[in-house]
């Protein structure tokens, strides 16, 4: 070999050697880089699935709690629905008799504090003379003709019927008139 052509080789040699190690230099920045941004990411992704779980987690204690206020207040109207049916009772044995003004007054004051309880607990009556049957919310206990009233209309009440809400606490017990 001739000496030029060892320094020509010599050269390619240090050449490559400084391109493989500009080379690998970029490649370690490179993945660094790379290495960083997966990471990055990772934690991100994490940190959505947290806060999703969390804001599930929110949601559902959220909604338990609503169901749970919800159960107690209909166990407790329960509770108090033979006072209501009472007071309403006393009331009907007062129409058309000649009773002292002062029990009648207070019956009608005792009733009017159910009333509103059952209005700021939003507990509604159903199931009034006239209005349409429903199976699902109405408990028929007979059946009758009558021409004056139409085709699967409540003919009689024997005991009020009490929804919280949506959710029905006690069906009405009720005469239906003209069903098949």
């Amino acid at each position: 070999m001739s000496k030029k052509e060892k320094i020509t080789e010599e050269k390619v040699e240090e050449v490559v050697e400084e391109t493989s190690n500009e080379t690998t230099e970029d490649e370690v920045e490179l993945s660094v880089e790379e290495k960083l941004s997966e990471e990055i990411k990772a934690l991100n992704e994490k940190y959505m699935r947290l806060y999703a779980e969390y804001d599930n987690y929110r949601k559902r204690t959220q909604s338990e709690k609503v169901a749970i206020y919800s159960d107690a207040t209909s166990k407790a109207v329960e509770e108090i629905l033979p006072i209501a049916d009472s007071v309403t009772m006393a009331l009907s044995q007062f129409e058309g008799k000649e009773v002292p003004p002062e029990f009648s007054k207070g019956i009608e004051l005792i009733a009017n504090q159910l009333k509103g309880s059952f209005d700021k607990l939003s507990v509604t009556p159903f199931g009034a003379i006239g209005d349409d049957f429903d199976p699902n919310i109405h408990n028929a206990i007979s059946k009758i003709e009558d021409e004056n009233l139409g085709e699967n209309k409540i003919a009689q009440v024997y005991q009020t019927g009490y929804k919280l809400n949506d959710r029905i606490i006690r069906h009405a017990m009720v005469v239906v008139a003209n069903c098949d």
